[in-house]
């Protein structure tokens, strides 16, 4: 019994929805708001609705003027000034409201037929003063109405359109945030096997220690970074671990290589995946192609108590090199910054001709 009794009221629910019946309390409610601020005492208002006889002029206002807004809301501005035909929808327009105007004016008449006094008593008019009660009474309540209507009808499709945009360039953001993040991983795996290419023939046992270091980071790519972001522990990690892959195929004694992560902060905040690693695959990319050459990278990667993270990179650079701050990864990674971290970050970078510096803040508050 109870299911039925869900039922019936789910129904009525969508009836009462669809057909926009919600509507009439609104319409009854803005003309009784009127007549209250036009009377000015609510006691005469109960006596000019319920007792006085001479209320259907209130109905004429509050069905004629509804019927008008729907008219002009469902009918006229889809099918005249959405498709540009603004001449013929003024036109409908203006026709509308004069004869929903005039069709009020009548149940000035209709209530004072009903009624026990005459039309001179109840308007303090002579029934033949039409024009008067369509100009001056009528005519201005009808426009308010349409206005208010177009207002909110207005309103309600600029949130709507606004909504969508919103949600369009978020989806946008998205697609090119995956984009961007599909450009980064197979970057990452280039240079990650022509490290353990490198090592087969240099040292194969080292090697066979790569591969296996390089399953693990591989699960991590593939298995724990499917979601926008991750925590900093797990991706500091993921750093130390490509550090320690791409030490293997350095020249020994030809590079210096320092790196100190100090995390000060009590919790463990959450960063965007891979958003480091560029920074510290552009640092080996300069120094690991020369063997006559003394190289070094230094790195320091801190994190406050405030979730402030601050990372300096500094390495030696190959002559030939010209400008890497424009590659791939950096740029990608750039774009990810501004995507993610609008006004949470700052990113400078100095490309001299002895070395390559890097200096970026981020703010994973």
């Amino acid at each position: 019994m109870r299911g039925i009794k869900y039922v019936v009221i789910l129904g009525m629910q969508h009836w009462f929805f669809r057909f926009r019946l919600y509507h009439i309390p609104f319409w009854f409610a803005y003309h009784l708001l009127w007549l209250t601020i036009n009377i000015g005492d609510l006691r005469e208002v109960y006596h000019y609705l319920f007792l006085s006889g001479i209320s259907t002029k209130f109905y004429f206002y509050v069905f004629f003027q509804a019927a008008a807004v729907y008219l002009n809301l469902y009918y006229l501005i889809p099918k005249f000034l959405y498709p540009g035909k603004y001449k013929t929808y003024i036109a409908l327009l203006t026709g509308t409201i004069l004869i929903c105007t005039a069709c009020i004016v009548s149940g000035y008449y209709i209530s004072a037929y009903f009624s026990e006094m005459t039309f001179q008593e109840i308007y303090n008019r002579a029934p033949d003063q039409f024009f008067h009660f369509f100009a001056v009474n009528a005519l201005p309540s009808t426009m308010a109405s349409m206005t208010l209507a177009m207002s909110i009808k207005l309103a309600k499709n600029w949130l709507g359109a606004e909504k969508k945009r919103l949600l369009l360039e978020k989806e946008n953001l998205e697609s090119e945030l995956k984009y961007l993040k599909s450009q980064i991983n197979p970057h990452f795996l280039f240079n990650t096997i022509n490290s353990i290419y490198f090592l087969i023939h240099k040292n194969p046992d080292l090697a066979s220690e790569a591969l296996a270091s390089f399953s693990d980071m591989l699960r991590y790519q593939l298995y724990e970074c499917n979601e926008g972001k991750i925590q900093l522990s797990k991706e500091l990690g993921f750093l130390e671990d490509f550090i320690e892959l791409e030490r293997l195929r350095l020249f020994e004694n030809q590079t210096d290589l320092k790196f100190e992560i100090s995390n000060t902060t009590n919790q463990d905040p959450a960063i965007a995946s891979f958003i480091l690693l560029p920074f510290v695959e552009n640092a080996f990319k300069h120094v690991s192609k020369d063997a006559g050459q003394q190289n070094f990278i230094k790195m320091n990667l801190s994190v406050d108590k405030e979730k402030h993270l601050q990372m300096q990179i500094v390495n030696s650079r190959m002559p030939e090199v010209l400008n890497t701050a424009s590659g791939i990864g950096l740029s990608n990674v750039k774009r990810r910054l501004s995507l993610l971290y609008p006004n949470k970050h700052h990113l400078q970078i100095e490309s001299n001709p002895e070395d390559f510096h890097v200096a970026l803040s981020l703010d994973l508050s």
